[in-house]
């Protein structure tokens, strides 16, 4: 297959939690509306402690939280008070200006915890960069999915294979958590525009490529290769319609730079909506 394009993630660590990032990076900027993509690595917390981070900004942007093991608590300058476990979707759109919090819940806090997942922002859509903020969590159950021959599929967000979740997106968008049994194979469909596969755990070709795991693999646009599996394996599918250039500055996304401008100065003078009940925030880079 010519044309595919292989991205490995830098690593980085954020209150203590191991990250792995290949979005975005000077080969791929962004596929589809995704501009970051964020694997945190499976991490074991001992009682007393877990991760926490305090109280930060986003504009232009949507989050979508995904966990495979351990929760996460979701605060935000809405009133949002929401627990996130494994398989749920936490998802907030930040629109002209949010503020949230993760951090461990109290009970896994006292107990201990594992915690591995995904965070992933999406693009807004120019008309929608400056829209009213909200946030709404979809539990596990209520996403679409579907088994046959060794391959299960479940549709976080989007539309692919035939499925419809209902996390409610602002441009065409696909996301995908695929699970493949030994010797298990599945074409990946040409319904968006970009595609990029990323390998979480097992081995995996794609035709005549092996997958790296942890790797982000770019599909060339139009072409529907054969994924197939050397053994078990979950990864998980993104792609979507591109919006065009984002401009990225810490937590900010907006397509004018002047945008940026605005909400660096708006955060680092605390002219900024708060998360009810929380006093510590994260202060600019630089500030």
């Amino acid at each position: 297959m010519n044309g595919l394009l292989l991205i490995q993630p830098r690593a980085e660590d954020i209150a203590g939690q191991p990250i792995l990032r290949p979005l975005p990076s000077a080969r791929c900027r962004s596929v589809g509306p995704f501009v970051f993509f964020d694997h945190m690595l499976a991490q074991d917390y001992a009682p007393g402690g877990g991760m926490d981070i305090a109280q930060h900004p986003h504009i232009g942007l949507s989050t979508l939280t995904y966990l495979f093991e351990g929760e996460l608590q979701h605060k935000d300058s809405l009133g949002s008070d929401q627990r996130v476990g494994p398989g749920d979707v936490s998802w907030m759109t930040a629109g002209r200006a949010v503020a949230h919090v993760e951090r461990t819940p109290p009970h896994l806090r006292r107990s201990g915890s594992r915690l591995h997942g995904l965070q992933v922002w999406l693009a807004l859509p120019q008309a929608l960069e400056e829209c009213e903020p909200s946030y709404s969590h979809h539990p596990a159950a209520s996403l679409p999915r579907s088994e046959a021959m060794g391959v299960s599929i479940i549709l976080i967000a989007g539309a692919g294979f035939c499925l419809q979740s209902p996390v409610p997106v602002h441009s065409p968008t696909l996301y995908a958590e695929i699970r493949l049994a030994a010797g298990a194979s599945l074409t990946i469909p040409a319904e968006q525009r970009e595609r990029a596969l990323y390998l979480i755990e097992g081995e995996a070709r794609l035709e005549d490529h092996d997958l790296p795991q942890h790797g982000l693999a770019v599909l060339p646009e139009g072409e529907e290769p054969l994924l197939s599996a050397c053994g078990e394996c979950r990864l998980v599918l993104i792609g979507g319609e591109p919006l065009g250039p984002r401009r990225m500055y810490w937590n900010f996304v907006a397509s004018d730079a002047q945008m940026l401008e605005r909400a660096k100065q708006k955060w680092a003078a605390w002219d900024w909506p708060r998360v009810p009940g929380e006093s510590e925030r994260i202060t600019l880079p630089g500030a």
